[in-house]
């Protein structure tokens, strides 16, 4: 496979670096409420990459965290009156009902940062002794950003911007601060009276550890000082994950993650997801609504992962087709191959295009697309070659994690809003010779199930 990385922005070959097992690890969810469909696109291309990559035959090692202590796990917790422990294990357990329903595999290991307090401290002493960090007069403990000449390098930060950070000596004390804040991170943050009964013991006094430190001190222990990739939503690339290659390097060397693979923010209804808007949608809200997990997740992945993908109600109705599409295309290919079996095979020869374009930095919309494209063509065959396509569908259907519907009667079919809307753009692009654009928006649509044809007069859309 081959992957954008966002350090070097490249896309790059994917090789582990002990030879045998693709070790990784994905930042996951703060557990004081549900995921939101946002948070779920992320996750569900994290499940895709390992899928496509065990498809192929390689060895995984998922790390995925838990941040089950911060200021809002402990700020909710006292507002709901119940321990922090108790709120937090309800939402988790609501976080891996819906990573069930929308087929997500679980990963190798979870670890939570409540139980990962002793590594943490055991980090920032490193820190300390390296004189990377420093103790506050409050009791707090501060990394110290001048002491890492290579801060900024994978956000890709302006050297004026940084060092302006670093001679102003700004100290951020929040979990969650401004974007385009440079400042000395908090690595232990000292008891106040708001956290109740929050806290820990530690050499610098009672407290708990800031939200950046988890993920270096997990990573430390369940992949080492050098692993394969480490991935999350794009907004985590800075502060958060240029936090955690300054503290993982400064306290125990080594080169950390050998690639950085991140995915693109969700839009909804076009713009951003908001409370106030009503469109900050949960897999039960979605649900409540009429519409399945596995509908959800075909529209999450019908976007590339680099690319904001625009989020609609009527995009539900356009995935449920499609899903339908494909359970009667593999039914119809499952009655010519007759008594024929499918095995596993690596021959997708007619679904090639779809395996390589999985495998070209993860283009699912294209790999969507060519999957229609190779069950209209398979539809001739019959006996050993149909069962051996069968294969290679029911492999690639794996691989984006699908689950295929029950077959439903046909019905006349119009051309939905959300598609036309789709074609719309497609052919403004077009218009305006944005071919990058054009040919993404061709790629959506065809993974959707609809084929783009352009005319004089405009174009036309019919289904696959």
């Amino acid at each position: 496979m081959n992957l954008f990385d966002t350090q070097s922005r490249q896309v790059r070959e994917l090789q582990p670096l002990d030879g045998e097992s693709y070790r990784f690890y994905c930042c996951g969810p703060t557990v004081y409420g549900p995921a939101h469909i946002g948070n779920f696109r992320t996750f569900v291309l994290h499940d895709v990459f390992r899928r496509t990559l065990e498809a192929g035959g390689m060895k995984t090692l998922h790390v995925r965290n838990i941040t089950d202590v911060d200021d809002k796990t402990i700020r909710d917790s006292i507002a709901a009156g119940k321990s922090l422990k108790e709120f937090t294990d309800f939402w988790l357990e609501k976080f891996h009902a819906d990573c069930t329903a929308l087929n997500c595999q679980t990963p190798h290991i979870e670890p939570s940062a409540v139980e990962h307090i002793p590594h943490q401290v055991a980090m920032i002493e490193q820190l300390i002794e390296k004189g990377h960090a420093y103790a506050s007069d409050d009791g707090s403990v501060y990394f110290r950003v001048a002491s890492y000449p290579e801060y900024g390098k994978l956000s890709h930060l302006d050297t004026r911007e940084l060092e302006l950070g670093k001679t102003q000596n700004q100290r951020a004390d929040s979990d969650e601060y401004e974007k385009d804040s440079v400042a000395d991170f908090v690595l232990w943050k000292a008891r106040k009276d708001e956290d109740g009964d929050n806290y820990w013991e530690s050499p610098w006094g009672q407290g708990r550890p800031g939200w950046h430190l988890e993920c270096s001190a997990m990573i430390k222990e369940y992949l080492g000082e050098n692993f394969d990739l480490h991935s999350g939503g794009v907004d985590l690339v800075f502060p958060h994950h240029e936090n955690e290659i300054a503290q993982s390097k400064c306290s125990c060397g080594g080169d950390f993650a050998a690639h950085w693979f991140h995915i693109t923010h969700l839009m909804v209804d076009g713009g951003k997801m908001s409370k106030s808007l009503g469109n900050l949608y949960t897999l039960t809200d979605l649900e409540e609504k009429g519409y399945s997990a596995a509908e959800v997740r075909y529209v999450l992945i019908s976007g590339h992962y680099r690319k904001q993908l625009n989020f609609t109600l009527d995009s539900l109705h356009a995935a449920r087709e499609a899903l339908q599409k494909l359970a009667k295309g593999a039914a119809a290919l499952a009655e010519s191959a007759g008594s024929n079996q499918p095995e596993e095979t690596n021959d997708f020869a007619l679904f090639q295009p779809a395996w390589d374009a999985l495998n070209k930095d993860l283009n699912t919309p294209a790999a969507l697309g060519h999957i229609f494209t190779g069950l209209k063509q398979a539809q001739k065959l019959d006996g050993q070659q149909a069962a051996s396509q069968l294969a290679a569908f029911n492999k690639l259907i794996n691989a984006l994690g699908l689950a295929l519907p029950e077959i439903e009667e046909e019905a006349a079919a119009d051309v939905p809003a959300d598609i036309r809307e789709l074609a719309e753009q497609r052919y403004q692009a077009k218009v305006n010779k944005n071919w990058g654009d054009a040919d993404r928006l061709r790629d959506e649509l065809a993974a959707l199930g609809w084929i783009i044809k352009d005319a004089p007069d405009g174009y036309e859309l019919e289904q696959k």
